[in-house]
């Protein structure tokens, strides 16, 4: 349960300040009742809302899930070639949620999937800065010239990579196991910078995104994400909470009173 006003202006009705003039003036309406009472509260999955007698879309509840994505699995909500998705492993989730960024078939590790568009997008867009962690045991031994390389960045077909913080963490029967971090999301771009060196990624895992880390999460297994991770999400991702997803803009529109 929410309160009115709240939900009002997360479905893009209005600012929450006009929303509460809205209650107050007597033209909100739940589930056939005039409300005026601020702090009134709702559910916004099951009431009916009208304001100025229009009914409010858009009231989906938000939902935040971090899975251990174990490899065998592609990262979509479907499959053209049949293969098993992500989603799959979701089971108790009611909510059709999409994953944020991409682990290839092969990769395994930390993948967000939410219904909240404007954090996807914001997590996912390179100018935010948020840190993505990958762990990758390659092929042989990169030397300091090498490191030095991806520290300054790879060019690759589709444009010259971010700077990456590197570091070699072992060597196991001669070949390397890396920590590298990136704020980028170009596809299999961990793989690619390290095959343009010349060693090859032989397995790959994603182990933070931001704040965000798999400890407690077995492989496979999934857990909704706190009210204090979600906090951390946004601000990382420069976003104020309970700001109005791009998806839900287009409402704003027809559900604005005149």
């Amino acid at each position: 349960m929410e309160r009115l006003q709240k939900v009002l202006a997360q479905a893009g009705v209005s600012s929450r300040r006009k929303a509460e003039e809205l209650i107050v003036a007597g033209k909100v309406k739940v589930n056939g009742k005039v409300v005026t009472l601020l702090g009134t509260k709702v559910d916004p999955e099951k009431d009916k809302i009208l304001v100025e007698g229009k009914p409010v879309t858009g009231l989906e509840k938000k939902v935040y899930v971090l899975l251990n994505k174990p490899t065998g699995y592609v990262t979509t909500v479907k499959d053209p070639e049949g293969r098993p998705t992500v989603v799959r492993l979701l089971k108790g989730i009611k909510e059709r949620v999409y994953p944020v960024g991409r682990l290839d078939y092969e990769t395994e590790g930390l993948l967000l999937l939410t219904n909240d568009g404007q954090l996807a997008f914001a997590l996912t867009h390179p100018k935010h800065g948020v840190e993505k962690v990958y762990l990758a045991q390659v092929v042989g031994v990169p030397g300091p010239d090498q490191l030095g390389k991806l520290r300054r960045g790879i060019r690759l077909a589709d444009g010259i990579t971010a700077p990456a913080k590197v570091r070699r963490l072992a060597i196991m029967e001669g070949n390397a196991l890396l920590e590298l971090k990136i704020h980028e999301g170009k596809n299999r771009q961990i793989r690619r910078m390290c095959e343009s060196l010349g060693h090859p990624v032989m397995k790959l895992q994603r182990i933070a995104l931001g704040s965000l880390t798999l400890e407690g999460v077995a492989t496979g297994s999934y857990r909704r994400l706190s009210p204090q991770e979600i906090s951390e999400l946004f601000k990382a991702a420069g976003l104020r909470e309970n700001t109005v997803p791009p998806l839900l803009r287009r409402n704003k529109e027809k559900n604005s009173p005149r």
